[in-house]
């Protein structure tokens, strides 16, 4: 039988104290602040910024700033990419100036857009010019570094163990290992096993990280990865809960402020909505919030008919969206249970 008792307990980066091991992963364009700040209230024990660029922060690129301002929450966790080391060093102090506790540096993000600029899990392929960036952050702040990564560029360079073994020696202080290549995006199935060869590398902690939706398969992953934690990302995808819900359920409680109701689930979807729409501004925020909108109908309103969905995808009136919105959620949904949607 899984154990899944380790899950709940405390959790440290360097002196920093986690409450559990059930990370919100940092996903861009999606763990904003009002998304991070749902996440730690229903329960996840760590919540992560979105990706944000080094050089467009350090050269004070307009809008950056909302990324790393502080989140009022016990814990701010600011991830940072790039691949200049004078822009990490000075977004890694930025960050820090902000009141960040932990600064993460992505090695692992495969989106073309990103390895294309020699950034994210392209860093894997250039250890050394990894191990640059790495100890020009770790030289910038007295705050705790940690550095999230894949199991290396493709089957052939599964480099992760090298990696982590110079990240801690640079000073880093955690690992965070996605259980895939860069070249198989998210396809095919998170190796677990693979993550065990980074864990035995080091000796600071090691989060594991790909395909976990239950509290039995994060348990699983800890069996197989020998990791210390776990990290959760897309199954957050219309419910922000679910890392909440994972460590609540091996405690034998349930999930704090899940929507239980149909009435409940749309008061909380217009009320992220609202959230998202003050961060950013109406017009920014109608774009920002339609990804959110779109998986919260595909995941809790499947009945919803194509002309509702797309009128509440495309409607420009803040007021009318609310209303369309309302109207979905709200229908009656006897067997509603989100706190078993982990």
């Amino acid at each position: 039988m899984l154990d899944t008792g380790k899950l709940a307990s405390p959790f440290y980066v360097g002196d920093v104290k986690i409450r559990n091991r059930v990370f919100l992963a940092p996903m861009s364009g999606i763990t904003d602040l009002p998304f991070r700040q749902r996440a730690h209230a229903h329960g996840a024990g760590l919540v992560v910024s979105e990706m944000v660029a080094s050089g467009e922060l350090a050269k004070g690129r307009a809008g950056f700033d909302l990324r790393i301002r502080h989140s009022g929450l016990p814990v701010h966790m600011v991830q940072l990419a790039g691949r200049e080391a004078s822009h990490m060093a000075e977004a890694a102090r930025i960050a820090a100036g902000e009141g960040a506790d932990i600064i993460d540096i992505n090695m692992g993000c495969p989106a073309k857009k990103v390895t294309g600029g020699y950034a994210g899990s392209a860093l894997m392929l250039d250890l050394d010019h990894a191990l640059s960036l790495i100890e020009a952050v770790v030289g910038a702040v007295e705050v705790p570094v940690t550095v999230k990564m894949r199991l290396g560029w493709d089957e052939g360079a599964l480099n992760a163990p090298m990696l982590a073994r110079r990240a801690e020696q640079a000073g880093v202080r955690m690992v965070t290992v996605h259980g895939r290549t860069r070249c198989q995006f998210y396809q095919g199935k998170a190796d677990w096993r693979a993550i065990a060869r980074v864990k035995e590398a080091v000796s600071i902690p090691v989060v594991a990280n790909g395909d976990v939706c239950s509290p039995t398969e994060a348990a699983a992953m800890l069996d197989q990865s020998g990791a210390d934690a776990v990290m959760i990302g897309r199954a957050h995808y219309g419910a922000p809960w679910v890392a909440g819900a994972i460590a609540a359920a091996v405690s034998g409680e349930q999930a704090a402020n899940v929507p239980t109701t149909s009435e409940a689930l749309a008061d909380y979807v217009i009320a992220h909505y609202e959230d998202m729409l003050a961060l950013y501004g109406v017009e920014s925020g109608l774009r920002q919030a339609r990804k959110h909108l779109g998986w919260y109908l595909d995941r809790h309103a499947v009945d919803a008919t194509a002309d509702r969905r797309k009128a509440i995808l495309t409607t420009v009136d803040p007021a009318r969206v609310i209303a369309l919105l309302r109207d979905v959620f709200s229908r009656d949904r006897p067997s509603l249970d989100l706190r078993s949607a982990a």
